[in-house]
Order: structure tokens, then C-alpha cells, then sequence
């Protein structure tokens, strides 16, 4: 007798822990995700997470194939798969892989995304969730982790000569210690 197997009628829910790289203590991020969705979504995704705003342009790796939104005007000469079309399951269809998603490729920010859980659930996903994270994803253009490093710096001591500039350029205040929980799920729950 051959036993049906009863196909998921939900997709299924990634657990991806997002840690920038090369920064110490380290930014992490651990949310939940429905696998059906894009590529390009996951971006939109990560910049909520991270608190970035979208000014720069980005890719994915996985397994040395770059995935990345295509334009004529790109600057660089890679060969990419177009972001728009890669499912996150079809991509990374095991627990345990690990991808690395750059943004602002001059500032060359890169995190390591874990694939820590795939979930089957007996309902949907209705939007990506943040479950935790730790410290605030540098601002905007501080010049990568050399520059980020020089940010704290000159903001952490009322004496350095550019610590009033770069307060003010940074909004007036930073703290690279604060995560905000609640706030990052607001901004995912916008995200369609």
C-alpha cells in the first residue's frame, strides 16, 4: 500500500538569524520570514531590521551566485540572477545555510544570514517578524566599519573635535547600544 504524503498548505517559515560582519560587539537580528517570498522582499525586510533606508544598492550570495536587482545602470560587471524572481526556499532549501547579503556596496556592508529554522506551521506567516536583536546597525554613509569606528569614537568624547558635527549629522543623538523591539515590528508590519 503506498501512503499519500500530505502536502504542506502553508509555505513554510524560515528562522534567520542576520549578523553584520566584522563588528564588534556584534548587531544580530533574528526574525521569521514565509519562504515564498523573494528575494527582493527579504531586502525590503532587512533594511527594516537594521534600521537602513534603502538609499544604496545591494545583493545577495548564496553559494557564489549573486543575486541583485538588475539595471542597465549598474556600476558593476557581475554576473547577477535577478532578485525578483529567487524564492528564498528555492534558494536556501536547508536549515544551517548561510548567505551573505551586502549593502551599500561602498561602504560594503555584509551580514551573514543563518538559516537557524524552517518551519511547517499549521497556519501562514501573515507578516515577517522580528523575535530579537542586539545594538543599533551603524547610521547611513558613516564610511564602513573603519568609519563606524571613528563615529563612535568622535561621538562618545565631548572633546573630539568633530564630536558636535557628527551628533548633529547622526539626528542629535546615537546609541549604538539600543534595539528597539517593538519599533522594528511596526516597520515590518508595513511591509507588503
Amino acid at each position: 500500500m503506498i501512503m499519500a504524503t500530505k502536502i504542506p498548505e502553508y509555505p513554510p517559515v524560515y528562522q534567520l538569524k542576520i549578523t553584520m560582519a566584522g563588528i564588534r560587539p556584534l548587531i544580530w537580528r533574528r526574525i521569521l520570514v514565509s519562504g515564498d517570498i523573494k528575494l527582493y522582499k527579504l531586502h525590503k525586510i532587512l533594511q527594516a531590521v537594521m534600521g537602513w533606508e534603502d538609499y544604496h544598492l545591494h545583493l545577495f550570495t548564496v553559494d557564489d551566485v549573486v543575486y541583485a536587482y538588475p539595471s542597465p545602470d549598474d556600476p558593476w560587471p557581475l554576473k547577477t540572477k535577478n532578485e525578483r524572481r529567487a524564492r528564498l526556499s528555492d534558494v536556501v532549501p536547508d536549515e544551517k545555510t548561510k548567505f551573505d547579503y551586502e549593502y551599500d556596496l561602498g561602504d560594503s556592508w555584509h551580514h551573514i544570514i543563518l538559516v537557524e529554522k524552517i518551519l511547517y506551521p499549521e497556519e501562514g506567516l501573515e507578516r515577517p517578524v522580528c523575535l530579537d536583536g542586539k545594538r543599533s546597525a551603524p547610521p547611513e554613509d558613516c564610511g564602513g566599519r573603519s568609519g563606524y569606528q571613528n563615529f563612535l569614537k568622535a561621538i562618545s568624547n565631548p572633546n573630539h573635535p568633530d564630536h558636535e558635527w557628527l551628533l548633529e549629522w547622526a539626528g542629535g543623538e546615537f546609541d549604538p547600544e539600543r534595539f528597539d523591539l517593538e519599533k522594528v515590528n511596526g516597520l515590518l508590519a508595513k511591509i507588503r
